[in-house]
């Protein structure tokens, strides 16, 4: 070995060497060899040997693919087919066509030891019904790796979920990974495949000859799938179940068609920008006889009217409906579809951006849908007061109520229709315009007794005023969201935190002229009941609040008094209270909180899981002692 590694290139080539036995069989089967032989030493063998190039050597490299498909499917097991796997692309490629039916198995093979993989993965998880799933994204998500996947669960049943997210931008995943995981992943159930151009029919057509107990699809911005994949998929998938289509340009009628037609299991649909399809497509899928729909989500299709008439007909078993940007859908369809009386089951209505959705148009929809308990109306320029109390005096099961950038409402429809709903335990306004700080009369309103969540943010025009009425109606109430409203004062709230029992969630953020006046009320009517308290912003919060809160809020978990005035003093009185529950505590933004802080902040982590420290006066060296001391305490700094 030394006179190799130190070889200079001087010594020749002699006729003869040495040999171990194995190499003297391979070369007298050769026939002639030239041996290396260092100098001056005398070969044991001569004769008229030639040494041929190794790479000329019989090889399987030589065979083609037909026949080396023929052997490596008589390879007998996970292990060896795993070894297999790893000697060059091309094997792997042949591999992973190899479909699950044409791996020659012996009955004799002990198959417990199958467990092996071409590589650890840490993606690759069990679920908890019991198959494997695997999710790949980005860069990893090449025809190499699905091949890879496809080969190493063979043997263990193959994938039932496979998640397939974005594409490598040089080596994307095309038909060909899709294919393999088709072939080697027959009892593949869930299938999601989400910005993949590459991938058109042809991989589908390969799912769905080869798994026939698929039942959930999606595809999102698959624009090389067309009609034809998605047909396949119906006619070879009976079992599906769950179908979501987004933005595939080449998908319509024709497929949903096929779906409606053979897929009878169907319960989820989803169909979000698809512009091909039409009223034909859905009212297909809807107006089946077998149809099992129960959640149907529309978003930003060319359906007009028909649509929602054959909805409000035969959407007998539909419990959750989600409609979105249908631009040519008129009042007329939503007072047809309320009228149809077919939505018996609806439990659950979103109605987003839809210039159809009118006052007339949302009472239909509370006379006909008389088990409806959630109701979300986002961005629906029409909808005013008359329509929201008239659908609030209908919709008699309405539990859950939530309004979004409806600027025809104001006080006075909100007003009445929490007054008229019975059992709304829920309610949330967000960036309604409409809403102006007005002083109305309330003598003539029932209060709500249901209600335990008021949701009021980001309301400019909502004040005080508005907040004292909302009180006055609303006495039960265990959650208090009104984040983002700066017109409201300790005048407006105090009145509702007087009439309210045992909060337990509250949340003040960004309420600029609130003082400490209200948490001192809060913390003594509802201390034995808070549990979380964020009073993030409102920068007229003083050490005094901590105060009250140390002596009052004993089952406290979470607050947050970012960006307020509290100090030093503050921290050290709410480190000698009651606090034995709180859990996180956010300081971010207070500047006056300093290195004074770190003992009473070690007290507090006794049992702290959560400390926001960023922006506060606290120093690199302080934080570092925290982080030794509190080691089961996230902190950010």
């Amino acid at each position: 070995m030394p006179t190799l590694v130190n070889y200079s290139g001087d010594d020749e080539f002699y006729s003869g060497g040495s040999f171990c036995s194995a190499d003297l069989g391979l070369m007298l089967s050769l026939g002639h060899a030239d041996v290396y032989c260092p100098p001056r030493k005398r070969a044991r063998i001569s004769g008229p040997f030639v040494v041929e190039d190794r790479s000329k050597d019989p090889s399987l490299e030589v065979l083609p693919d037909e026949c080396l498909f023929e052997i490596l499917r008589r390879l007998p097991g996970g292990r060896e087919r795993g070894a297999a796997a790893c000697v060059s692309k091309r094997w792997l490629t042949v591999l992973s066509s190899v479909k699950n039916s044409e791996i020659c198995r012996s009955k004799s093979y002990n198959n417990l030891n199958d467990a092996i993989m071409i590589s650890k993965d840490e993606d690759l998880e069990v679920e908890c019904d019991g198959y494997l799933t695997r999710c790949v994204e980005g860069k990893k998500a090449t025809d190499v790796r699905l091949a890879a996947i496809a080969v190493g669960t063979s043997t263990r049943g193959g994938l039932g979920k496979l998640s397939i997210r974005g594409s490598n931008s040089v080596r994307g995943i095309t038909n060909v990974g899709l294919s393999a995981i088709a072939h080697g992943c027959p009892s593949l159930r869930v299938l999601s495949l989400w910005n993949v151009p590459s991938i058109g029919d042809e991989g589908l057509l390969e799912v769905a000859r080869e798994c026939h107990s698929l039942e959930k699809l999606d595809l999102s911005h698959c624009r090389s799938i067309s009609n034809k994949g998605l047909v396949a998929i119906a006619e070879n998938c009976p079992s599906l179940t769950s179908l979501t289509i987004e933005s595939c340009p080449k998908i319509g009628n024709e497929g949903l068609q096929a779906i409606g037609r053979c897929c009878t299991k169907l319960q989820s649909l989803t169909i979000k920008d698809c512009p091909l399809v039409g009223d034909q497509g859905v009212a297909s899928l809807l107006s089946s006889g077998a149809s099992m729909l129960t959640k149907v989500k529309l978003h930003g299709l060319n359906i007009t009217d028909f649509s929602l008439a054959v909805i409000g007909h035969y959407g007998k078993l539909i419990t959750s409906l989600n409609l979105c940007s249908l631009r040519n859908v008129s009042q007329k369809g939503f007072w047809v579809m309320g009228n149809a009386q077919g939505l018996q089951s609806l439990v659950s209505l979103t109605i987003t951006l839809c210039q159809g959705a009118t006052d007339v148009g949302l009472e239909a929809v509370g006379k006909g849908c008389p088990n409806l308990k959630h109701m979300c109306i986002r961005k629906c320029c029409f909808v005013s007061d008359g329509g929201l109390v008239a659908f609030a005096k209908e919709a008699g099961s309405l539990d859950s109520l939530i309004l979004e950038e409806c600027n025809r409402i104001t006080q006075v429809g909100i007003l009445n229709a929490v007054s008229n709903c019975r059992k709304l335990k829920s309610l949330s306004l967000v960036k309604c315009m409409g809403i102006k700080d007005l002083a109305l009369q309330t003598s003539m309103l029932s209060p709500c007794e249901s209600l335990r969540s008021l949701s009021i943010r980001s309301c400019p025009g909502f004040g005080s005023s508005s907040l004292a009425m909302v009180g006055k109606l609303c006495p039960k109430l265990h959650q208090l969201d009104l984040s983002g409203l700066c017109g409201i004062t300790d005048a407006g709230l105090l009145p509702l935190l007087e009439n309210c029992e045992g909060l337990v969630k509250v949340n003040l953020s960004d309420c600029l002229n609130l003082t400490d006046q209200v948490v001192l009320s809060l913390a003594t009517r509802h201390g034995e009941t808070l549990e979380l308290l964020n009073l993030d912003g409102c920068r007229k919060v003083t050490d005094a609040s901590l105060v009250a809160i140390a002596d009052y809020c004993p089952l406290l978990i979470d607050l947050d008094v970012s960006k307020s005035a509290i100090t030093d003093s503050g921290v050290a009185a709410l480190s000698r209270g009651v606090q034995v529950n709180l859990q996180v505590l956010s300081l971010s933004g207070c500047s006056m909180v300093s290195n004074k802080s770190v003992p009473s902040l070690k007290k507090l982590g006794e049992n702290l899981l959560g400390l926001n420290l960023q922006h506060c006066s606290v120093s690199c060296s302080s934080v570092e002692l925290l982080v030794e001391d509190l080691w089961r305490c996230d902190i950010l700094s």
